[in-house]
């Protein structure tokens, strides 16, 4: 993927909505096959324990460690999506969670910029159950939050169709009379 497009999706996402307009949103490429490794090898280490501790079958967690290495080591671009503390000074209990939905609305932003462009994107949580390894393995200040990561390119195959609840199971119309 050209760098220039790359820039441009990027800089897309952060025309996303935030909280007081604070952008608490930083963003990681994760480009060089040796941080790939890294990133890979801590987010799927605390996946391993987190899996062992749930008593998880020694099949199922080598299953899914290796698909997770695999994915992030086939993917054209992997972006991190932290969340800095530090740009959000407020001591309100709510001003985390805000922070952490802006950096949510900068990920969508990102993914549909990306698809705008014909590319393929996949949301992946796993940072969140792995922070502090994914700061160390990827030499982050402490006040960026892994809060999500992208895998970014070219789709290899045709996604599934993902099942959809109704649309009136998940909606409701509030209205005063």
């Amino acid at each position: 993927m050209a760098d220039e497009l790359l820039r441009e999706i990027l800089e897309t996402a952060t025309y996303a909505p935030s909280a007081h307009g604070m952008q608490p949103w930083r963003f990681v490429v994760v480009d060089s096959q040796g941080t790939r490794s890294a990133l890979g090898t801590a987010l799927t280490g605390q996946m391993r324990a987190d899996m062992q501790a749930e008593n998880a079958p020694e099949t199922e967690i080598r299953e899914r460690v290796e698909r997770s290495l695999r994915r992030m080591s086939e993917a054209p671009q992997i972006i991190l999506l932290c969340r800095d503390a530090e740009a959000q000074r407020a001591q309100h209990p709510a001003e985390e969670q805000m922070g952490m939905q802006s950096v949510a609305m900068a990920g969508l932003q990102l993914m549909l910029a990306a698809h705008a462009h014909g590319l393929g994107t996949v949301w992946i949580c796993w940072p969140l159950y792995a922070g502090a390894e994914t700061r160390h393995a990827l030499n982050l200040p402490a006040s960026w939050q892994p809060q999500g990561m992208i895998l970014l390119g070219h789709p290899a195959e045709e996604p599934r169709e993902k099942k959809l609840k109704p649309f009136d199971e998940v909606t409701i119309f509030a209205s005063l009379s």
